[in-house]
């Protein structure tokens, strides 16, 4: 098992009172599954998913990522943590515009204090993967939306991390550009032995997963994935 978390509770102040998104919520991902976390809207999936990724603290509970207690980790832990472990893609790319799309991919490598040069070839690596090779000397502007998502997946990979965490990663795609998102997505999955926990709103998509996590009403419940709609 690569990741647990047991008996999980957050709670947001809301006014005079408190809004309890779950509570006493459990799950565990196995290394090398692709997993999809599902649920209606403001159920807390992305909530979830920060807090699996060390970038939020739940209010009671814990996470283990193999041996390591998350909630026991300083800020600063915690984003070396994230920097080595994990990658990130989110609903919106988050590029920075005024560099080229190597040069964002390049971005967490050039951060970790690696020469330029070695930082360019593996986001040339990366660029190929997702496609894009061709595209390396264009600023983000320049590109189609779904060749920023791709470009963001490359970077989110570029660091080799164990787990890839994707937040709606195709919500903001046509249903075209998303379904070659999403395939992309599982080929690296398979090609790098990832474990994916994807947050998803198109259960089409998430019938392709390995496993399945419904969030409603405060609790998570393991669906089949064969019973998704496409």
């Amino acid at each position: 098992m690569l990741l647990r978390a047991d008996n999980l509770k957050k709670v947001f102040r809301s006014g005079n009172s408190d809004l309890v998104l779950f509570e006493s919520l459990s799950l565990d991902v196995q290394q090398g599954e692709m997993l999809a976390i599902v649920g209606e809207s403001g159920t807390g999936k992305s909530t979830l998913l920060h807090i699996l990724g060390a970038l939020d603290r739940a209010s009671a509970g814990d996470v283990y990522f193999a041996q390591v207690r998350l909630g026991s980790l300083s800020e600063e832990d915690a984003a070396e943590f994230r920097s080595r472990e994990l990658g990130f893609v989110w609903q919106f790319h988050y590029l920075l515009p005024e560099f080229t799309a190597s040069e964002n991919v390049a971005m967490p490598l050039l951060m970790r204090g690696m020469r330029h040069r070695e930082a360019e070839q593996e986001s040339l690596h990366w660029l190929q993967e997702v496609g894009l090779q061709d595209r390396a000397s264009h600023r983000s502007g320049e590109l189609s939306g779904g060749e920023q998502q791709r470009v963001a997946l490359a970077r989110a990979l570029i660091t080799r991390p164990k787990v890839l965490m994707a937040d709606e990663p195709t919500g903001d795609l046509d249903n075209r550009t998303a379904e070659t998102v999403f395939k992309l997505i599982a080929r690296l999955h398979r090609d790098y032995r990832l474990t994916s926990l994807i947050v998803t709103h198109n259960l089409g998509f998430a019938r392709q997963c390995d496993r399945v996590l419904r969030l409603e009403r405060g609790r998570v419940v393991e669906v089949s994935p064969q019973s998704l709609s496409a």
